[in-house]
């Protein structure tokens, strides 16, 4: 059975090692440990018999729009619900908060649409986000993601 807790310092190694395939192809960008560390209350782990076997972060940008990012499935548990589960917890975060709209930059399109994602012009994007984020990835700025939204 698969569980999701809320991320600490502790867990920080094993999140980078998870993560690191995704950053050498490009699939997510780079985050430091103390980047990791300044954003760790953002993060919600997936666990399947003590082993941590993905993660996500609902990052808020504003009053009203927060994004999940840096979302990883460990690979032998892929097409197993646990990315939805990711989603959906960090969905329900982020109506807890009060986030009315949500973003997600993804190069899994259907898989965001099957929870009600819906896709947006990249230009529509907050500029900081743009500027903050992307121009980190090793794509920039020939991007191939889209940019998809869900209204809470």
């Amino acid at each position: 059975m698969v569980t999701y807790k809320k991320a600490t310092l502790r867990d920080i190694p094993t999140m980078q090692a998870l993560v690191l395939p995704e950053i050498e192809n490009g699939t997510i960008l780079p985050r430091s440990d103390d980047e990791v560390a300044t954003n760790i209350r953002s993060y919600t782990l997936a666990f399947e018999d003590g082993e941590c076997i993905g993660f996500g972060a609902l990052h808020v940008h504003t009053a009203y729009l927060a994004e999940i990012r840096s979302l990883i499935v460990k690979e032998n548990f892929r097409g197993k619900k646990v990315g939805e589960g990711l989603v959906e917890t960090l969905l329900d975060e982020a109506d807890f908060l009060g986030v009315q709209k949500v973003l997600a930059l993804t190069y899994k399109q259907a898989f965001f649409e099957r929870l009600g994602f819906s896709e947006i012009p990249k230009e529509s994007l907050p500029e900081h986000k743009i500027w903050a984020d992307c121009i980190k990835c090793k794509h920039f700025p020939i991007c191939n993601e889209i940019s998809l939204i869900k209204t809470l």
